[in-house]
């Protein structure tokens, strides 16, 4: 269960760097999604850009039996390095994004 916490700190001090990070457009704003009681973390984007509604998921972790899902990752460099530099095991982060046939092919875990 100490790895399980760990993860969980590890993700909310990602997601709150990542939501920091300032929009061109001020009217757009980055919010983080905390349920841990599902194991559940997201940052998304709100807000309006010229006239026109913004809203889309970012990121989206979740914790499933001690092992690291990213069900979506809009980031530029990849969570799932950003991950492993602070000490993750590749073997405990699933890229749930890939299917499950592909994610054989992957240096990290299947599920």
């Amino acid at each position: 269960m100490a790895k399980v916490e760990q993860y969980r700190q590890l993700i909310r001090e990602l997601l709150q760097a990542y939501s920091e990070i300032k929009s061109s457009n001020e009217e757009v704003e980055a919010e983080v999604i905390f349920d841990q009681e599902h194991d559940r973390y997201q940052l998304v984007h709100v807000g309006w850009s010229n006239k026109r509604r913004v809203y889309g998921c970012v990121l989206h972790l979740d914790i499933q039996n001690e092992k690291i899902w990213i069900q979506h990752d809009g980031t530029e460099g990849g969570i799932a390095d950003e991950l492993t530099s602070r000490g993750v095991p590749k073997q405990d982060i699933v890229l749930a994004f890939h299917s499950p046939f592909k994610r054989q092919f992957t240096e990290f875990a299947v599920s």
